[in-house]
């Protein structure tokens, strides 16, 4: 059990995107967010509180949590020092990235002398089977992307929550660092085996109700040669009823990767409904969700409205204006 409340440390990011651990905590669990903890040119800011890790524990603070996604998960040089003096002061550390708390020697040893806990969030837990297709009971709902991090797990929160006031039966499924942290279960997918993914999300998303839905948070996308096999992944072993699309309108290129453009929104459907309906030939594209943090409140309108009337589908942002409109979607299948 990972102890609450987190000081949410940024360390270097050199973005808010490469941040986007600490900004799901902040925006989904507010109340275990106490502040933010940054390093000399840190181009991320949470407009928490930044406070010292005297601060944080004197705040009330258990475990500083590594809120920095960055390329490859790594653990910097950068970082130790500060981590090492977090374990002495009495924090447990929390840590999503592919870069094992529990293999740096350094933390291990200042852990153990100081009686403290590193968590590993992004460290399977199960011998997962290998995926075998069986149709299951219940219903599905998973959200893909034009790119990395344009709000997948956003789309899949908001709905759950929309689908939880209006008394549906519904589960939020994390499968990433930031969904465990947030939720406190769910499955750490590209840290499986590769031929283990899809049997995961069949493990992860099991038989249930007729009327249940799982909102699947997303990964990848489909489009990025970097992380486009966890994206499959999903898509086959979730078996989704439902597809939602997810695009962030002022991307120049894919993230990380500047020689490739993001794919329209037409060929994000057409690829995804053909490798989706290997799974399940019933699957059908149902909304559109669009991250709009970087438009104005009249170029978001704007935007929306243009996608929906060119593509029939409602389209949404579904943390600005709510995702009622995605779950009435849901529901009308």
């Amino acid at each position: 059990m990972i102890e609450t409340p987190y000081l949410l440390f940024l360390g270097d990011a050199p973005d808010m995107l490469a941040a986007k651990v600490a900004i799901g905590i902040r925006d989904w669990r507010p109340e275990n967010a106490i502040g933010q903890i940054s390093l000399p040119g840190c181009g991320a800011d949470l407009k928490l509180t930044e406070m010292s890790l005297q601060e944080g524990l004197d705040a009330g603070a258990k475990t500083l949590v590594i809120g920095v996604a960055n390329r490859g998960g790594v653990i910097s040089a950068e970082w130790k020092e500060l981590l090492v003096k977090a374990l002495e002061l009495g924090y447990d550390i929390a840590s999503g990235l592919h870069n094992l708390l529990r293999d740096e020697g350094e933390l291990v040893a200042a852990a153990q002398m100081h009686g403290r806990t590193l968590h590993d969030v992004r460290v399977p837990t199960v011998a997962y089977p290998i995926a075998n297709g069986v149709k299951r009971t219940g219903k599905r709902c998973l959200a893909v992307g034009t790119d990395c991090s344009v709000g997948k797990m956003y789309t899949a929160l908001a709905m759950d929550a929309e689908m939880q006031k209006r008394g549906m039966k519904s589960t939020f499924r994390a499968t990433g660092q930031t969904g465990i942290l947030i939720t406190g279960q769910g499955v750490p997918l590209d840290a499986v085996i590769a031929d283990f993914m899809a049997g995961a999300v069949e493990y992860l998303t099991p038989s249930n109700d007729e009327d249940h839905w799982d909102l699947i948070e997303g990964q990848g996308s489909l489009f990025h040669v970097s992380y486009s096999g966890v994206t499959l992944a999903l898509v086959h072993g979730g078996q989704p009823d439902a597809l939602i699309l997810c695009h962030e309108p002022t991307r120049e290129h894919m993230r990380g990767l500047p020689g490739f453009d993001l794919p329209t929104l037409e060929q994000l459907k057409e690829t995804a409904l053909t490798l989706a309906r290997v799974a399940n030939p019933d699957v059908q594209v149902v909304g559109i969700s669009v991250n709009t943090q970087h438009l104005s409140e009249d170029e978001a309108v704007s935007y929306l409205a243009d996608v929906e009337n060119q593509t029939g589908l409602p389209t949404v942002d579904p943390y600005r204006h709510g995702a009622g409109r995605l779950v009435d979607a849901l529901d009308a299948i």
